[in-house]
This record gives C-alpha cells, sequence and structure tokens, in this order.
C-alpha cells in the first residue's frame, strides 16, 4: 500500500525544516526549532489471586511532555510576554499571575518541501514554564543569540481537516 494516497509515487517522509507555529491568531516570528511533540502512558500491572505468576498490563495515566521552542533574539517580545503572564517580576501581591490568559491554544503547522500545508496539530491549553531571555553570552564566539521558551501542555491531537497535498510537478523547459 502507498504511503500518500494523493502522491503513490512518493514513497520518502517528509523533511522536519519547514514548520510553523501560531498563537492568538498570528505566528510567531523567527521560530527556528520546535521540540517533539510527545505523550507517554503510564503500564499498570495487576494479577488476580487465581492468575498464574504473570502479570495483567492495562493503559494508566497519560501524560504530555512539554514542548520547547527557540528563536533567534529579535526586538519582538511575544516570548517575554507570554512568559509574563506566568510569573511577572514586581507586580503588586496577588497580582504575579495572569489566572484569566496564561494558557493558549496553538496551531503546529508542519509544510512540505513545496511550501504546501502536510500535517497540522492542534495543542491545547499551553503555558511557560521556563523562558531563557539571553543565552550565555560569549565575545569570542560567532552565534546568533537564541531565546527558548519551555511550554506545558494539556495535551495535543492531529487536525484531521488538512488534506494530503497533491504536490506540483515542474515542467521543464
Amino acid at each position: 500500500m502507498a504511503e500518500f494516497t494523493v502522491n503513490p509515487t512518493r514513497f520518502d517522509p517528509y523533511k522536519n525544516f519547514k514548520f510553523r507555529l501560531k498563537w492568538d491568531g498570528h505566528y510567531v516570528a523567527g521560530l527556528s526549532k520546535c521540540g517533539a511533540l510527545k505523550r507517554s502512558t503510564e503500564v499498570v500491572e495487576h494479577r488476580e489471586g487465581g492468575d498464574p505468576s504473570t502479570s495483567r498490563k492495562s493503559p494508566g495515566r497519560t501524560k504530555y511532555e512539554a514542548i520547547t521552542l527557540e528563536r533567534g533574539v529579535t526586538h519582538d517580545t511575544d516570548f517575554e510576554a507570554w512568559a509574563n503572564k506566568v510569573w511577572h517580576y514586581g507586580a503588586k501581591l496577588g497580582a504575579e499571575v495572569s489566572l484569566k490568559d496564561f494558557r493558549k491554544n496553538l496551531t503546529l503547522e508542519f509544510y512540505n518541501e513545496a511550501g504546501q500545508l502536510a500535517l497540522a496539530y492542534k495543542i491545547y491549553r499551553a503555558w511557560v514554564s521556563e523562558f531563557q531571555a539571553l543565552p550565555d553570552l560569549d565575545a569570542n564566539a560567532n552565534a546568533v543569540a537564541i531565546q527558548h521558551i519551555k511550554l506545558e501542555n494539556e495535551g495535543w491531537e492531529r487536525d484531521l481537516t488538512v488534506p494530503e497535498p497533491s504536490e506540483p510537478s515542474f515542467v521543464a523547459l
């Protein structure tokens, strides 16, 4: 069976370097890296008294791993503004956390090599658990300054409304 229904002659999987993340209706500027979407389910072992000496296994609690985002340092304050909703230094007592809107639903979009939307995932109730405004600074280095945020979340699912793209074929002249 073909791995791609619209493009049955394609056998190579998608590359991992074309993606965009959307929150609050707009795309995050300068995003260069997004951690994996990962979940794990605990194994619950049990046996009844009359069972043989082996255990039975069934699924327990499922947890979703935090997602790390990286981008180059710019004048865009989206990362910092969101991180400040979880803890704002210098705020008056009781106002350190913005309980009303510190969580966001996100959409992670994944594109094929031609720039067509191939997959999308909805990430639910994410919030910033870590924020790194600046990296280690080194006067002898030759590198881009990178910001990080770590997002806790309460789950994600694939957006099944996104169809497989019909990839273009270019005609040689």
